[in-house]
């Protein structure tokens, strides 16, 4: 499947023979050679924003298990925007060596290098998750401020001012990105970080231009889109991650699954290529309800409602699975991020078991 200004091919329910879990897909100028990919998933290894070997190892090895798209963990752009202060930065030159070394691996090794642009918002300055994850690190930011939960210390709310310089920070940082060699840009719009903060009614309560209407609360995010692609080469892909769903039922202004498919809708009309479809993260009541692939309805709903490519993740970890949710057309990829952290050569093995012949690592050649 070739695809071109941003317009698939089919958009549609039906099975595709030809379509299936290891066959290659190109998005502009860059070709993934199957539709797995590799979620981003925070390592909190790096010491002031900087990636280290752990993170060369954690990312290079799902290259040579034959991922075909791997995103770096939700990278800062900002200091104040890490989720903890062990996360990865990209808000300074000094980040980009050793991300540079870790992309030419990935290349080398066959696999597309991305990385997901991130601010955490009101949901920053955590300890790490085997620390006890307890909040409080530094001033936190948000639309309004309102914390996380009660027992979260009350973030501070951005200012006009303050909003066009968090915009110019992702532009700035899609720039960085550039130049440490990745060719994939996602902007992370989910799981309660802070531009799924101004998304939301439940943690939006602003009443200038960025709060109030659809439209006002979707304004950061399209302006974040703008400040990316005015600084992504028009040949490189570009990714939202979008939470489909705050899992409120009980509440009528909480985001739900019909505002994401009207949004994906204005991102397709900004140049977006794809939607990476999770859900969540933005409330400490949230009534999730979880089952094996339970976000695939989700990024099925959007693709066909927003005639836009998604990604599928959440609790989908077998390869028959994988396979089924490409070949029927629910979503164009699937990500996957535990069942990659308990067996970083999924693809390896998950080729073998759907009867596909795949090239190998030579090194690795002797297993296959």
């Amino acid at each position: 499947m070739s695809l071109t200004d941003n317009k698939p091919e089919t958009i549609q329910n039906t099975t595709n023979t030809d379509k299936h879990l290891f066959s290659p897909i190109t998005i502009k100028g860059v070709t993934f050679r199957n539709r797995i990919v590799v979620s981003p998933m925070c390592q909190y290894s790096g010491e002031d924003g900087f990636a280290n070997d752990w993170h060369l190892v954690h990312l290079g090895s799902r290259a040579v298990g034959g991922a075909g798209l791997i995103i770096a963990e939700a990278t800062a752009v900002e200091a104040r925007g890490r989720i903890s202060p062990n996360d990865l930065g990209i808000w300074k030159d000094e980040h980009i060596e050793m991300l540079s070394r870790i992309t030419r691996f990935i290349k080398e090794n066959g696999s597309v290098a991305g990385i997901q642009l991130a601010h955490a918002g009101r949901k920053a300055g955590v300890a790490r998750p085997w620390e006890g994850g307890k909040p409080g690190g530094w001033q936190t930011v948000a639309p309004s401020a309102v914390p996380f939960e009660p027992s979260h210390p009350v973030p501070h709310a951005l200012t006009l001012a303050e909003i066009g310089e968090v915009i110019a920070a992702f532009g700035v940082a899609t720039k960085r990105a550039v130049s440490a060699g990745f060719e994939v840009i996602e902007i992370h719009g989910a799981h309660g970080y802070l531009v799924h903060e101004f998304l939301s009614p439940i943690s939006n309560l602003r009443t200038d231009e960025y709060g109030g209407s659809f439209e006002n609360r979707a304004r950061l995010l399209l302006e974040i889109v703008r400040a990316v692609k005015a600084e992504l080469p028009s040949e490189l892909p570009l990714l939202v991650r979008l939470s489909a769903t705050d899992w409120l039922p009980d509440n009528p202004d909480s985001w739900k699954l019909e505002d994401t498919v009207q949004l994906a809708r204005l991102l397709k009309e900004e140049g977006v290529d794809v939607i990476d479809v999770s859900s969540g993260g933005n409330a400490y009541n949230q009534k999730i309800q979880l089952a094996p692939g339970y976000q695939v309805p989700f990024a099925e709903a959007i693709r066909q409602g927003a005639e836009i490519l998604t990604v599928a993740v959440g609790l989908i970890t077998g390869a028959e699975q994988a396979e089924q949710i490409v070949n029927s057309g629910a979503a164009d990829f699937v990500a996957l991020a535990r069942e990659f952290l308990r067996n970083p050569y999924f693809p390896l093995q998950a080729a073998r078991e759907l009867g596909q012949d795949i090239t190998w690592s030579p090194q690795y050649m002797r297993a296959k």
